[in-house]
């Protein structure tokens, strides 16, 4: 077959089935992604093989893995999707996109850093409002290549804090925040007095015993002690852990400091016995942001998933818990989310 021939054969729902198929590892999950039939999906996946000659797909255990050869469709795939929907797709899309009868799946990688509430509050949201909609919160690790998975279509939309963001991606920011510790009502520097001889000084600080989650990303430090090595200064951690809503926890009944955003503990200063108080070390503001893909640029839905994400920080923003600040704790500064495209 000349290639002329086999590049007749090929459109651009084909492609789209291609990058689905691939990203989803699972004909009967694109097919819903998709909102087409697990026959129809089948039968256009059987013409893909024919035109690789790969079978794209394995069984791999209980599951189906991607070849070498569709992993290395998959970003062409994606440039192409995402020239298309630059071309054509943004203004058919704002008149098609209905969140009380989509089916989409919408996937968010995200922490808890930003509010323990925010994710609860989030699914919550998108449920009512699309009740037909399926909802998977990919966890923001090490082990998460964002920038890959925005770029493959892996996930939608991903939340979280950088210094500095990348800026090969659109960027919506949330909120800006304190950076704060948060220790025991038993711990000394909670008693200390906030000036004179007797206040906390950085190398007591930077003796403690610090709890910590893991960096986020690949080759990172997290922003914390990012911001202590350009002063060259580090921290005594002596504890990780991943799941940071148990943090606070452990500090309630031990020495450990953990130094984080002041939205995220005052969260628990409420039921717990900890305190709020002021880090001598001077950190910048922690700045929360959404971060994704030219893919999903133009997309209505992807941009009504983007205005939820907008609001309900809003929302957490204006209740705001009564707490119990240490002697070194200064009243929370103003801070508003910006608003996002």
């Amino acid at each position: 077959m000349s290639k002329s021939a086999l590049f007749d054969k090929i459109d651009l729902s084909l492609i789209r089935v291609l990058h689905t198929v691939i990203t989803e590892c699972s004909v009967s999950r694109a097919a819903i992604r998709l909102q087409s039939s697990q026959p129809a999906v089948s039968a256009q996946l059987r013409r893909l093989r024919e035109l690789t000659g790969d079978p794209l797909l394995v069984r791999c255990g209980q599951s189906m893995a991607p070849t070498d050869v569709a992993l290395s469709l998959l970003e062409p795939a994606s440039a192409i999707l995402q020239h298309a929907q630059a071309m054509f797709g943004h203004k058919s899309a704002v008149r098609e996109f209905d969140p009380a009868t989509t089916t989409l799946t919408f996937r968010i990688a995200a922490t808890d850093y930003l509010d323990p509430c925010f994710l609860p509050e989030l699914t919550l949201r998108l449920r009512r409002l699309a009740p037909h909609v399926r909802v998977e919160v990919v966890p923001l690790t090490s082990d998460l290549d964002y920038r890959r998975s925005l770029a493959r279509g892996e996930v939608d939309l991903v939340i979280g804090n950088w210094l500095e963001p990348s800026d090969e991606l659109h960027l919506g920011r949330l909120l800006t925040d304190e950076v704060v510790c948060l220790v025991s009502e038993d711990h000394p520097a909670a008693r200390l007095p906030k000036e004179g001889k007797r206040a906390w000084t950085v190398e007591q600080y930077l003796a403690a015993e610090h709890i910590a989650p893991p960096p986020l990303h690949p080759g990172a430090v997290g922003i914390i002690d990012e911001h202590l090595a350009m002063q060259g200064l580090r921290r005594n951690i002596v504890v990780r852990n991943p799941h940071f809503a148990q943090l606070p926890y452990m500090v309630a009944g031990s020495l450990l400091v953990l130094t984080t955003g002041r939205r995220f503990c005052e969260r628990y200063a409420r039921d717990l016995k900890v305190r709020l108080i002021r880090c001598p070390v001077s950190f910048p503001s922690l700045n929360y942001y959404q971060l994704w893909h030219d893919l999903t640029h133009h997309s209505a839905a992807s941009r009504w998933l983007r205005e939820q994400v907008r609001d309900v920080v809003r929302g957490l923003h204006q209740v705001r818990p009564p707490v119990r600040d240490g002697a070194d704790s200064p009243a929370a500064p103003p801070s508003s989310p910006a608003r996002v495209a």
